[in-house]
């Protein structure tokens, strides 16, 4: 099972986390942080910045945390399935663009 072992906060609400496995990870929290709970870290960039780790996930001041398996796989851990990777970066700007007949994404 992949843990987080570092945080480094990026620009915005984003976060580059490195896993257990070596693979680093970016995150953007923006559409996590919403409700009265994740408010000040939301709207105060200082209090961001002040991420750290704590027991495998990300933590803040106040008592403000985030899930582990929302933060490297984008909801549940996907159990004992070891080959399988996190997307390298989560929660695209754009939708993705349907495959035409005869395409194939690598």
């Amino acid at each position: 099972m992949l843990e987080i072992r570092s945080v480094e906060p990026l620009a915005g609400r984003s976060v580059r986390l490195r896993l257990s496995d070596g693979t680093s990870v970016d995150r953007d929290l923006t559409d996590l942080l919403d409700g009265p709970l994740f408010a000040p870290i939301a709207a105060d960039d200082a209090l961001f910045r002040r991420v750290r780790i704590d027991a495998g996930t990300l933590a803040w001041p106040g008592d403000i945390d985030i899930a582990p398996e929302t933060l490297i796989w984008d909801g549940p851990d996907p159990g004992d399935d070891s080959t399988r990777r996190p997307e390298p970066f989560l929660r695209p700007k754009q939708p993705r663009q349907p495959l035409a007949a005869g395409d194939e994404r690598r």
